[in-house]
This record gives structure tokens, sequence and C-alpha cells, in this order.
């Protein structure tokens, strides 16, 4: 990914927690922190409650991938975190894919 770097700390996932806004759909949950700088920084989360490490990591690779293929459509100067939720665990690519342009275009990051 060209211009978007990752979050990788608990105190980074927390700022973005208790400072960002957060948006929601059926199978995500988008927190959005403007960060001052010109790249994005990007945190995914997926629950032991989804499903088992399996599970959780093709999840992670979907929205990973979603994330990248959009990237030269989205807005730059953010700390974005994205959360699974449990229904996503019978999601295919292109309904993750269509959840996650869905809460870019609903926090105005969508270009």
């Amino acid at each position: 990914m060209k211009h978007t770097e990752s979050l990788k700390k608990n105190f980074q996932f927390k700022i973005v927690y208790n400072k960002g806004n957060s948006i929601a759909n059926r199978l995500l949950v988008m927190y959005r922190l403007k960060n001052g700088k010109d790249i994005n920084r990007l945190g995914i989360s997926v629950s032991r409650k989804v499903g088992n490490s399996v599970v959780r990591n093709r999840i992670t690779r979907l929205i990973k991938e979603s994330y990248r293929l959009h990237e030269e459509h989205i807005q730059l100067g953010w700390d974005i975190v994205i959360i699974a939720r449990i229904p996503s665990k019978e999601s295919d690519y292109h309904e993750i894919s269509k959840a996650l342009v869905h809460l870019l275009k609903k926090a105005g990051l969508f270009l």
C-alpha cells in the first residue's frame, strides 16, 4: 500500500477509539481520526468472537485487499480502524468490499 501505514500498537488503537468518530454497517465498524500527516494509517481488528484463527486471518486479508484496491480513492491524512462484526465470517470478498466502500462514503473519505 503506497500511502498507508499500519497501526500496530494498542495505544494507537485506543487513541482512535477514544477521540475518533465511529460509523457502522452490518459487517464492519469504522473509526476515523485526523492524523495531520499526508498518509493514512490503517488498523484492522477481528475479535475471537468472529471465529477461529483461520477465519479471523481470512477476514483480515479480505479487508486489507479491499482497502488496497480502493486506496487511490481514499482521502489522505486519517487514522482508520476497521472492526469486523460476527456476520462478516459468512461474507465473501465482494460483500466485505461493498461494506468497506459504504463506510468510507458515509464518512466522507471516499473521493
